[in-house]
């Protein structure tokens, strides 16, 4: 090799780490890649394998990360062994290869087995923490989490103290101790915002926060964790593998909120980040792409985008039961539905199964099947006031949908007046977690329940209310029906009079003055003359005495 080629491979190198100290991970990666690889270190190799891992090079990071390890072995560096077995162990458990993490994990443990007190312990005691949690052991899992926290202030490692204390917070939720587990949760979000811990440490934290968020059905503490970690994401350069799987709960909640063309955009964007080495992730999205087009009436590309929820490991339901209805296939959804009931009965994550329920009520009462409609209700509200006691409020989502589900229920057996509470009651639930498509769906059976009730007034307010954010969200099945049965209640109108005139007519038929009709309504005297003058016009009446014999005789007295 000649003396030029050599200064010019020093060059590359020297560049190449000062690449990794500025954490300009692209730079490193391209500047590594041009060096023979005999001339890397051990700590080269691992920070190849970092800069391949932020450019999602999943595969090299590991190609990479493996011959840091050997390095490292060859060098008796026990505790660089043990942490890069134990990445090896985490990458491949990610990848969803069982075996090849169980193997570096044993690695990870008899590398770092007779070294003294050291960071990289706390990866393995956390890892003892998220076994004994998965067997229900949760005062042994807290022991660890605590164990973990306490060996990570004392080695002087904010990143891995606060995600301990994520740690521990994640053993109080599955504990049952939602509250207090979120309110730990915090703390931890709070390290990664305030910037006290590294790039790395600080989208793990992100990440894991925002699953537990969801999982916990806290939609207000998703919302702004996820704000905090998109714009801690923008802030960090292109290369940012945490990008997509934070970008992903924001389309969650986008989707929630009702900014559903945003979500779209987001969720498409995830897709291209994560689909080539995090499927799973990428399949939540294709899922939530496959909600919003049904919503929005594009069942065939729904249909389609179901389809790769499924391929890549997402179970399609319960948004492929309900294609199945829009599509005319009640009973082929139904079966659907029941079978994934059953497969999930177990199931501890809440929301998944409270929305399975909401849609197997849905379907059962399109199909006329009370009795199955009240079951899966009744396994709704047993479900929220188990929450209730986990998460300390009620106010939840699960508490929205049961209430809902509840009044639907009332409503469809004949019981009006049952229903009409309910339902209100999951209308302030609803417009309190700002979840707008749910509330148009809960306005749309007020409205029937305001109907049968001889409200039509009220069910015309609902159903107007409904139409207007249907179609804010492109919801186009859905404002149809809206409009359609606005349109249906306003020719029930007595005489073709409008909202106004029927306030004026029953105020002057209860023996009000102008006057008194204009302090009433809040309007001027020449506008009820005017108003009047219609209602007369309408009626084909010329007398103050005879409208109001036309309103008694017609319910509106």
């Amino acid at each position: 090799m000649s003396e030029r080629t050599v200064d010019t491979a020093a060059e590359a190198l020297r560049g190449a780490r000062d690449a990794v100290a500025r954490e300009a991970w692209a730079d490193a990666y391209r500047l590594l890649s041009d060096v023979d690889t005999a001339r890397l270190t051990p700590d080269d190799c691992a920070a190849f394998a970092d800069a391949a891992w932020w450019g999602s090079r999943v595969d090299e990071s590991i190609v990479h990360r493996m011959r840091a390890y050997a390095g490292y072995v060859a060098t008796d560096n026990a505790r660089r062994a043990g942490h890069m077995a134990w990445l090896l162990f985490y990458e491949h458990q990610l990848a969803g290869r069982s075996a090849l993490a169980a193997g570096w994990l044993r690695r990870a443990r008899r590398q770092l087995r007779d070294e003294p007190e050291c960071v990289e312990q706390c990866y393995l005691v956390w890892i003892d923490a998220e076994e004994a949690q998965a067997r229900g052991a949760f005062e042994e899992a807290m022991v660890s989490a605590r164990r973990m926290a306490a060996m990570a202030r004392r080695c002087g490692s904010p990143d891995l103290a606060a995600l301990g204390v994520q740690t521990q917070a994640g053993v109080l939720v599955a504990q049952g101790r939602v509250g207090d587990g979120l309110d730990l949760l915090d703390d931890a979000m709070c390290a990664a915002m305030a910037g006290e811990l590294t790039s790395f440490f600080t989208g793990w934290v992100y990440c894991l926060g925002l699953q537990q968020s969801m999982a916990c059905v806290d939609l207000e503490r998703a919302a702004e964790w996820t704000e905090a970690a998109m714009a801690w994401c923008a802030a960090m350069p292109a290369e940012n593998n945490f990008r997509g799987l934070c970008r992903v709960h924001r389309a969650e909640v986008l989707e929630l909120r009702g900014n559903w063309a945003e979500a779209l955009t987001e969720a498409a964007r995830t897709v291209e980040e994560l689909l080539p080495y995090e499927r799973r992730m990428a399949a939540e999205a294709f899922y939530l792409i496959g909600q919003i087009q049904r919503r929005r009436g594009d069942l065939a590309a729904a249909e389609q985008s179901y389809d790769r929820a499924h391929e890549y490991g997402r179970d399609p339901q319960p948004g492929l039961a309900l294609l199945r209805l829009a599509q005319g296939k009640a009973e082929a959804s139904a079966t659907a539905l029941n079978l994934a009931l059953a497969d999930r009965e177990e199931d501890n994550e809440p929301l998944g199964r409270c929305r399975l329920l909401v849609a197997q009520v849905e379907i059962a009462l399109a199909l006329g099947r009370l009795d199955a409609a009240r079951s899966a209700t009744g396994e709704l509200q047993t479900l929220a006031q188990q929450w209730q006691r986990r998460r300390r409020s009620e106010t939840t989502v699960l508490h929205a949908a049961a209430a809902a589900a509840a009044g639907a229920v009332a409503f469809a057996a004949r019981h009006p007046d049952r229903a009409l509470p309910l339902l209100r009651r999951a209308l302030t639930l609803w417009l309190a977690l700002d979840v707008p498509y749910e509330v148009a769906q809960v306005r749309m059976t007020l409205a029937a329940a305001d109907r049968a009730a001889g409200d039509d007034e009220g069910a015309r307010m609902e159903l107007r209310a409904a139409e207007q954010t249907f179609r804010r969200l492109g919801a186009v099945p859905d404002a149809r029906r809206a409009s359609a049965l606005l349109a249906d209640v306003r020719r029930r109108q007595p005489g073709g009079l409008t909202e106004r005139e029927i306030q004026v007519l029953r105020l002057v038929a209860a023996g009000h003055t102008n006057r008194a009709v204009a302090a009433e309504l809040v309007i001027s005297e020449h506008t009820v003359a005017r108003h009047l003058n219609n209602i007369f016009a309408k009626l084909d009446v010329s007398s103050r005495a005879a409208a109001t014999a036309y309103a008694c005789t017609h319910g509106l007295a």
